[in-house]
């Protein structure tokens, strides 16, 4: 019978639902009027006037005509049923109230000869709760809730205005049930806000318990993220999957909305709120210039051209290898063009930073002033594995690179370095401090180009970065692989690293190494750990042999280091920029530096792995590798002369040995 009763009400929503407008609104408009006209009946009946009724029935009608005039000039019938809230109680008061006094009116001129106040009263109040209630139970039964057990139950963490606001929208869905709220804050502890009951941070689990709820939504966009980083660390501890909604800026500027739902943030686990940037700094080297960006379609590349875009700059000339990075980033930048209403000329070339005689024909050509130098090999086991392509692009690139800016008269020249180039022990780390090393010898020649470096760690969500490589293993049921249980990594995000480094350049004096503020060192076990637990999902191993997802220690793969450092000695001093440090380095003078790479050239040109390997350590004597020559071409080639030299041994019989 049951299942019968909710057929049907599925049958008559449905139908009701594809009806067109105009036959909703005569449906609509009808009911009302026979509902305003009950509540005239009601009113009489309640003051024991029932003989109107029948002596005056046209009153009956009238009244109940005014009342749905009156509602229908007060917008009601404008309004969505699903969408109602506080604008159908306005609507409900002031229709209650203005059809009672004009029935009332009418009652005195043709029934009572005098004014029916009880009974204008009664009718008001009938009419109100009449159309409150029609409404109410219209929107409950067209928005057809799924059965709870269809619907994931869910906790929002933040009884704030998001909180409330994101628990409505999700109760009138279809995917979400909101059974509770936690907030941080004592006096909002045990109120009821928006028809749910308010409990402590501390309540989580059991709640989570007795209400079986999987995912809790954290509605705090307002919190720095500090703060998220705490509340994160907390829910950690719990089986269960954190979301997030947007941050409060992209609320309320219309770029997001509350209830557009997406995992945590790896940067809301680091939990290190920004400096809010220098505007002089960042404008100093772009605004109203003709800037460069080599390797434009990288990680780091990419994001400096949005943000320098930003900047208003005269001239964006973009410099990559690669033909689709390329495409990418300049049709983005033509978009973002239309956005911000930016006039800036967008200069897309294709090409790469061996080539010295195009880049400067290039930068004269365009009249280049600033050049941020991007472009470089950065994964350490694929330089490893093809050393002399990291030599050519990190260090003969950025040689190439640098004289070509000296040759077209570029202002400004910032190279975007990496701490793996302090006390290096794998080729990507010493080709980025050759490459260092290169730009220090310029910068002590008077030769118009002002040079400089920043240096940072490793950049959240970048194209090899460990974040990206755990979600996806997690998303595919595990295991999440760390190369060591002790191995830590400096993070920062993206955007900040660009803000800092276009910062870092406005300050250099020639020469100087900027040292990026990375904050705390965090270990790749426990972030790996704090995804998984922020997922709803739990680690498996010794102590939980039924967890979800695996995390295995693969080892530490070819010139990989436990840490990382950013600085060489001791000599650092601080900037106008809390961020942003200069460090005091040692170089090399510029006839050793152009014999190294002459040397270096010649090297790569004959294919000697073992020379070029000497000249680099020779070249940086911090350089460590604790591993040989692991180059695959190289290894191929050995192991190919060990295979001939075996097999020449094996087949060198005597002289007819063989027959037979």
């Amino acid at each position: 019978m049951t299942e019968r009763f909710h057929k049907s009400a599925h049958l008559l929503r449905s139908a009701l639902i594809r009806l067109p407008r105009g036959a909703k609104s005569f449906i609509i408009v009808a009911t009302d009027l026979l509902g305003f006209a009950l509540c005239v009946l009601c009113a009489l009946w309640l003051i024991a006037l029932g003989e109107v009724i029948e002596t005056h029935p046209l009153v009956v009608f009238a009244t109940a005509l005014v009342s749905l005039v009156l509602a229908w000039w007060l917008g009601m019938y404008r309004s969505v049923v699903r969408y109602l809230g506080l604008d159908l109680l306005i609507s409900a008061i002031l229709t209650s109230v203005g059809s009672g006094v004009a029935g009332a009116l009418l009652m005195q001129v043709f029934v009572f000869q005098g004014t029916p106040r009880r009974w204008a009263v009664a009718y008001a109040v009938f009419a109100f709760l009449y159309i409150c209630g029609s409404r109410y139970f219209a929107r409950l039964f067209l928005i057809g809730r799924r059965a709870n057990q269809d619907r994931e139950k869910v906790i929002i963490y933040g009884a704030g205005s998001t909180g409330v606001q994101l628990a409505r929208i999700l109760r009138e869905g279809s995917a979400y049930k909101p059974v509770a709220m936690l907030d941080d804050n004592p006096i909002m502890q045990g109120r009821r806000v928006g028809g749910f009951e308010i409990y402590p941070p501390a309540a989580v689990k059991v709640l989570c318990e007795e209400l079986s709820v999987h995912t809790v939504l954290l509605a705090m966009p307002s919190a720095n993220l500090r703060r998220r980083r705490e509340i994160l660390e907390y829910l950690s501890e719990f089986p269960v999957r954190v979301q997030t909604v947007p941050d409060y800026s992209d609320i309320v500027s219309g770029k997001a909305r509350v209830d557009e739902l997406s995992d945590v943030a790896v940067n809301d686990l680091l939990g290190r709120d920004p400096v809010p940037p220098d505007p002089e700094l960042l404008s100093t080297c772009i605004s109203q210039k003709n800037v460069l960006v080599t390797g434009a379609g990288g990680s780091i590349g990419s994001e400096l051209c949005r943000q320098i875009l930003r900047l208003h700059p005269k001239r964006l000339v973009l410099q990559e290898m690669s033909e689709t990075a390329l495409y990418r980033i300049s049709k983005e930048l033509q978009e973002l063009m239309q956005q911000i209403d930016s006039t800036c000329d967008v200069v897309p070339i294709l090409g790469s930073v061996l080539q010295e005689e195009k880049l400067r024909h290039v930068m004269a050509t365009f009249a280049v002033q600033t050049v941020y130098h991007a472009a470089a090999y950065k994964h350490v086991p694929l330089v490893e594995h093809n050393l002399f392509e990291g030599v050519r692009n990190n260090v003969l690139g950025t040689y190439h690179t640098a004289r070509a800016a000296i040759g077209a008269q570029v202002e400004s020249f910032v190279l975007i370095s990496t701490d793996k180039a302090v006390n290096p022990t794998s080729i990507m780390g010493v080709t980025k401090r050759m490459a260092e090393l290169v730009l220090q010898a310029y910068a002590r020649q008077d030769n118009g180009t002002q040079f400089c470096m920043v240096r940072f760690g490793n950049v959240l969500e970048s194209s090899g970065s460990v974040v990206p490589l755990f979600r996806e293993q997690i998303r595919k049921g595990g295991p999440v692989t760390v190369t060591h249980r002790d191995i830590i990594r400096y993070f920062m995000t993206i955007p900040e690293a660009a803000e800092l480094v276009i910062q870092a350049g406005a300050m250099a004096k020639g020469g100087d190494v900027f040292v990026l503020d990375m904050g705390d060192p965090v270990r790749v076990r426990d972030l790996a750990y704090r995804m998984i637990r922020l997922m709803g999902l739990s680690v498996r191993d010794s102590d939980n042999p039924d967890g979800d997802i695996e995390i295995q220690y693969v080892g530490l793969r070819p010139a990989e280091k436990l840490y990382e450092e950013l600085l060489i000695g001791t000599n650092v001093s601080g900037t106008r920029h809390p961020r942003i440090c200069r460090a005091d380095e040692d170089y090399l003078p510029i006839e050793q530096v152009e014999r190294i790479l002459r040397e270096l050239e010649s090297a790569c040109a004959d294919l000697d792995f073992e020379r070029a390997r000497k000249l680099l350590a020779d070249a940086v004597p911090e350089y460590a590798p604790e591993n040989g020559i692991d180059d695959l071409i190289w290894i191929a080639a050995r192991d190919l002369g060990e295979a001939v030299t075996d097999e020449d041994k094996v087949l060198d019989f005597p002289t007819g040995s063989r027959s037979g």
